[in-house]
């Protein structure tokens, strides 16, 4: 009867001694039921566990079943992963004789898993709607030549990603990588950081330095917020994407740099050319390749593939076998309209993962601002290119949809309302909204929002 189980089965007595084993872990460990038999199963069924903390050890006849995940070295020392399920035996009578244990091997399941993976990611990207599988095609296009490319979409979208994406696919993988945010320093220290200085070029330049631009030889410079970069700095980028030689402050002397040049932006560049405010040159020298990712909620069915691409990489993280998401938690993680895009998808996850004592992801394990009764019904709408989200913080988005109002207008009187309720404390209001601080603060700056 054991012989059509179709995974691996052996009976052990008392002192863990096999008696029995079926045709499949005779196949699975390579040792035959006779050669098997009367033998400690840590001879037969090698792996880590038995060795360490045998489960078994410690089981008498009230005992539950248990199960790990583990890996045996068969007779030809092939390692295998496998599931393990170990319970008390018991007669007729209700006497302890000894134990089950069954043994299933994985591999199947992480062959599956690697294929799944691979079709409905590239890289550390994950998606299958259509317009993340039409980047997907693309990618490896990109990647294979050296022009310059602009990534834009919205925060928290995964433009970072995709820019690390077209680095290691293509044939300057070994080079380095070098990023750097426009926006987080002031013009003086940005010049520095990007072309580098001379000794004595200015106060406090007591030694040479070399800039991103010749760190990134041979490699790719990902300039991230490339909409932040101070109009003088544009004039040298420009230069640099014209000739490949970069001066840095205080010499005379450049230098040749072999740099592929990936800039990205959640900001609309034509329009900030109209205001003056971009130079329309270097818009049209980094546009030789534009790609556009697009917003979490107009990604068809991702949002469930992300949620359990999560789970399953923060349940490996934190050591946790969360099964999944409760039915209610699932609603309203599904309806919710993610502003904060993929990264805001992944910290929630990560909130509750790192909260959840129970088998599945239950509604109170989640941000309480996903959970608040303004939040019970998200929704988004388009109304001639105006979109609309759900009531947040109090907002009423009936009112503001019937007056026109846009995304924009939305957020801006969300994060006001936050910060009210904190007093102006800025960290306070960007974990109440599921924001790091520095989406935060950029978003202030950028609806010109102060707090004190």
């Amino acid at each position: 009867m054991i012989d059509e189980i179709p995974v691996g089965i052996a009976l052990l007595d008392k002192d863990r001694r096999i008696m029995l084993m079926n045709r499949v872990l005779e196949a699975l460990t390579g040792f035959s039921r006779k050669e098997a038999e009367g033998v400690p199963c840590y001879h037969i069924v090698r792996n880590r566990t038995c060795l360490k903390s045998c489960p078994a050890m410690g089981m008498g006849p009230g005992s539950e079943s248990e199960s790990f995940e583990s890996d045996i070295i068969n007779r030809d020392r092939l390692r295998i992963p496998v599931q393990v399920y170990l319970a008390p035996l018991k007669d007729a009578a209700d006497h302890w004789i000894g134990f089950l244990e069954t043994i299933e091997d994985l591999r199947p399941l992480r062959d599956l898993d690697a294929k799944i993976s691979h079709a409905y990611g590239f890289a550390h990207l994950v998606g299958r709607s259509p317009q993340m599988e039409k980047i997907f095609q693309i990618l490896p296009i990109i990647a294979q030549n050296d022009s310059s490319v602009l990534i834009t979409g919205e925060t928290g979208t995964g433009k970072d990603r995709v820019a690390e994406a077209i680095h290691q696919a293509s044939n300057r993988s070994k080079g380095p990588f070098v990023k750097v945010n426009c926006g987080a320093l002031p013009e003086t220290l940005l010049e520095s950081e990007l072309f580098g200085h001379q000794k004595g070029a200015f106060t406090g330049a007591v030694e040479n330095k070399p800039g991103r631009f010749r760190l990134a030889h041979h490699g790719t410079l990902y300039l991230t917020e490339i909409g932040d970069l101070p109009l003088p700095l544009q004039v040298k980028l420009l230069t640099f994407l014209d000739d490949r030689v970069v001066y840095p402050l205080g010499s005379t002397k450049g230098f040749q740099a072999d740099v592929r040049v990936i800039a990205a932006t959640h900001r609309n560049l034509e329009q900030m050319v109209r205001n003056g405010r971009f130079r329309e040159d270097l818009l049209f020298r980094l546009n030789v390749v534009r790609l556009h990712i697009p917003a979490l909620r107009d990604r068809d069915g991702d949002i469930r593939l992300l949620l359990d691409h999560f789970l399953n990489r923060l349940n490996s993280r934190f050591g946790k076998k969360i099964s999944g998401f409760s039915k209610k938690a699932l609603e309203i993680l599904k309806a919710y309209a993610y502003p904060g895009n993929v990264r805001e998808l992944q910290n929630i996850i990560e909130y509750a993962v790192n909260i959840c004592q129970e088998r599945e992801i239950l509604p109170q394990h989640l941000p309480a601002y996903l959970t608040e009764p303004s939040m019970d019904t998200p929704e988004t709408a388009s109304d001639g290119g105006a979109l609309v989200s759900p009531a947040v913080s109090g907002v009423d988005t009936s009112k503001l949809r019937s007056e026109g109002r846009t995304w924009a207008d939305v957020e801006r009187r969300m994060i006001m309302d936050v910060l009210v309720k904190t007093g102006g404390r800025r960290n306070k209001a960007a974990e109440i909204l599921g924001w790091g601080r520095s989406t935060l603060w950029r978003k202030m700056k950028q609806y010109g929002i102060t707090s004190g």
